[in-house]
């Protein structure tokens, strides 16, 4: 898909998101929740681009939070119910924590017992997350329910009954995931959790439900809600994230240097996997680039880099109809989750500027200079 605007109205690098592309996969999400009969919150871990945030609150609830400063901002810019949960909070921040959210989410007992007498006498629903022990995924650093997850209460921690003020539970056990996923992590849950289910008003399936994605099963998600709202009585919550801003926003380098080593290619770009897309090294994976194929697969190929010190800042090998040269650009797509909220400015590189288009016009939303390097560190 090529991107609805020029890549040559922008500097770069330059992370670019496009109205009507969230547009679409918002259209996706307000239909299901309505078939559903459930609510869907915003997960701004993984996009928290709040330019958008009140185009967002005209289809969704609200905004879920992994802290105090998430919280704040989902409070500020979109009109809905603020959810937050923390592995721990910390005491000095806890009042205002309360203060900013609607719900509270405990990641163990003694974090209920710690603050759970502040959050509901601030107004807030209280919950605990859980651990229903069901791994539905290969990737280890994402996977909550591996053993010695320090995320989620086990059923061999729970008490006889819930706590009195608790009002619901939470459980966040996916990642880019379907909903086939989601239906064997129900299973577990009624399995060990069953007897809780029915003292609670509120069930959070949390996020990792790729809805947006071409193939999934939303006929499937949409039983699972049912199933649970239909059989306990209660109120529904999905916290989908990349679902929101899927195949949203781009990632526009250009190419600074092109060097042989051997029989590699290597092309050095303004745009850097370690900096400004770390999944890219953590996942890991090989993110698309527009017009290219795999290595091998068409005449000239290439392996991206960044301009960093870092002899393992490798985006991936890729390769083109054409000879790339020295300032030419190149699109990296489905930016806009988990880079803008994880980049950084190793090696002194400078964040890439944040773009808005609508409609083929780009808009300069915020750029990036020494100062902002200098302000983090002074």
């Amino acid at each position: 898909m090529n991107p609805p605007f020029s890549v040559h109205d922008v500097e770069t690098p330059a992370y670019v998101t496009d109205r009507g592309l969230l547009t679409r996969n918002l259209e996706i999400l307000r239909d299901v929740k309505n078939r559903a009969g459930c609510k869907i919150l915003l997960a701004q871990k993984a996009f928290s681009m709040f330019r958008f945030y009140p185009l967002i609150g005209e289809y969704l609830d609200g905004t879920c939070s992994s802290g105090l400063y998430e919280a704040k901002l989902g409070r500020e810019y979109m009109n809905g119910e603020v959810h937050v949960f923390s592995a721990a909070y910390r005491p000095h921040e806890f009042a205002e924590v309360a203060e900013t959210c609607d719900y509270v989410l405990f990641n163990s007992i003694a974090q209920w017992e710690q603050y759970g007498r502040e959050a509901l006498e601030a107004g807030c629903s209280c919950g605990l997350r859980i651990n229903p022990e069901c791994s539905t995924q290969d990737f280890a650093i994402y996977d909550p329910c591996s053993p010695g997850s320090r995320l989620g209460v086990t059923v061999a921690e729970m008490p006889e009954k819930l706590p009195e003020g608790i009002s619901g539970l939470h459980f966040h056990t996916l990642c880019q995931q379907g909903s086939d996923a989601l239906e064997r992590t129900l299973d577990a849950v009624e399995a060990k959790f069953g007897k809780y289910l029915h003292e609670i008003k509120w069930l959070n399936f949390g996020g990792g439900h790729h809805i947006t994605r071409e193939g999934y099963d939303i006929e499937r998600l949409i039983a699972c809600v049912k199933r649970m709202k239909e059989r306990y009585g209660v109120e529904v919550y999905l916290e989908p994230g990349e679902a929101v801003a899927l195949n949203a926003g781009f990632l526009v380098a250009s190419v600074l240097d092109i060097t042989q080593n051997g029989d590699v290619t290597n092309v050095i770009l303004d745009a850097s996997a370690a900096c400004h897309m770390p999944d890219v090294i953590e996942m890991p994976y090989r993110p698309p680039v527009l017009n290219s194929g795999k290595a091998g697969e068409k005449a000239y190929t290439y392996r991206f880099g960044g301009a960093t010190c870092l002899a393992g800042d490798i985006i991936g090998d890729y390769s083109f109809d054409s000879p790339l040269s020295i300032g030419d650009r190149v699109v990296f797509v489905d930016m806009a989750i988990y880079t803008m909220v994880k980049n950084n400015t190793f090696n002194g590189m400078e964040l890439p500027a944040i773009y808005a288009s609508d409609a083929g016009a780009v808009q300069l939303v915020r750029e990036f200079g020494y100062e902002d390097f200098k302000n983090r560190l002074s």
